[in-house]
């Protein structure tokens, strides 16, 4: 018998009330489930890293969303970064719109409200459990079957939630601050969908790169964004997103080349997460944009596996800080140094920094002594439909 046989399932269970959480692990361990607990979303996130390097994944996550640290939906985020098919339950004692509306945002299977029944979270877990092993047995079957039947039925599957992706498709923007005038500086374009089937945009973008179709998404989303920048008033600055295959795209650059005064208000988000080594002349491509008029800006700095050699292609003109790097920063004096560490070299380069993340004033108040030009995060504004105002 292997163990998992041995296990109705390996469950990740996390919350910062040790009572709570022991008697929740005490009412799963009953119902048969091989069951792991912590207090902190970060010790969280190490284990469900290690146990998914290890081959032994946790087949549901189920987290409490208001911690210290770490909270749940940002867990929840995390953890999509690594797995996106795992089932998280959510589970709260002060729902909110705003934890619902993330919890719809980045895919979380259930969002369950305290006092929790022991009856209904050994339900929820297993019905968590049962959709994790079915999504991966599929998997197995189809690989192990080597044909196109099973292949093309899952393609024509997910064809048809793509189609309703992007049927349905619209554009969030959330306000950008400048902290030497406290005024805004512009909105970053973020992608959303009414598609139950891909509930976040994590999986419309893994669709679209499983069917070929990431340059079809990425000309509907620039189309949109554009459209609202274009019917608003203001000169701020529109932040964009693109994927490396997108550089790949000639409709990108004529798009840029045929209209000046808008390449001039748009500033293109390369991840340093992501691969710039299959794209044919990266720097070249990337200078063409800046050359229509372009702003270029490295995401998620200090996340990538790059290191700064993305610097050398890109030669951006704004950075972007991981918002893995702003959050408690206020707290961490490894974090402080590291943020001054890179502002002083943005500066020295020439170059604006902006701080993601921000969902704090003291968040706010330690990024902006150490030198950040621009902030960004929920505490500055949510992303919204076209156009809330920032706040200080």
């Amino acid at each position: 018998m292997t163990l998992e046989e041995a296990s109705k399932g390996r469950v990740l269970l996390v919350d910062d009330d040790p009572a709570l959480l022991q008697a929740q692990a005490r009412h799963l361990r009953r119902a048969g489930f091989d069951v792991e607990i912590c207090e902190r979303g970060e010790h969280a996130l190490e284990r469900f890293r290690s146990r998914t390097s290890e081959r032994t994944p946790f087949e549901a996550v189920v987290t409490d969303i208001a911690m210290p640290g770490m909270d749940g939906t940002h867990l929840l985020r995390a953890v999509r970064g690594v797995d996106r098919d795992v089932p998280v339950i959510l589970m709260t004692g002060a729902p909110s719109i705003e934890s619902a509306a993330d919890a719809v945002d980045y895919g979380a299977l259930k969002y369950l409200l305290k006092p929790i029944h022991a009856d209904e979270l050994v339900g929820a877990v297993q019905h968590a459990v049962r959709l994790h092993r079915l999504g991966r047995a599929k998997r197995q079957t189809l690989a192990e079957l080597g044909n196109h039947a099973g292949e093309a039925g899952d393609r024509a599957s997910l064809e048809a939630s793509f189609e309703r992706a992007l049927e349905s498709l619209w554009m969030a923007f959330q306000p950008i601050l400048d902290v030497s005038t406290r005024s805004l500086f512009g909105y970053e374009a973020l992608l959303r969908s009414k598609e139950p089937t891909l509930p976040h945009p994590g999986a419309v973008l893994d669709a679209a790169e499983r069917l070929g179709r990431l340059q079809e998404l990425g000309r509907t989303i620039r189309a949109r964004a554009i459209a609202a920048l274009s019917s608003a008033p203001g000169a701020w600055r529109l932040f964009l997103n693109l994927h490396p295959g997108d550089l790949l795209d000639s409709a990108l650059f004529e798009l840029f080349e045929g209209s000046p005064e808008i390449a001039r208000r748009c500033v293109l988000e390369v991840t340093e997460r992501a691969s710039l080594d299959r794209v044919p002349d990266a720097r070249e491509r990337v200078a063409s944009l800046r050359r229509s008029g372009c702003s270029i800006a490295i995401d998620d700095l200090g996340a990538g596996y790059a290191g700064l050699s993305s610097f050398v292609q890109l030669e951006p003109d704004l950075v972007k800080l991981d918002m893995s790097l702003v959050r408690d920063a206020d707290k961490s004096a490894v974090k402080q140094r590291l943020i001054r560490s890179l502002t002083s070299v943005c500066q020295d380069m020439g170059l604006s920094v902006v701080a993601e993340g921000i969902e704090t004033v003291e968040e706010r108040d330690v990024v902006t002594a150490l030198g950040c030009d621009l902030l960004q995060g929920y505490h500055i504004g949510r992303p919204s439909p076209p156009f809330i105002a920032p706040t200080w």
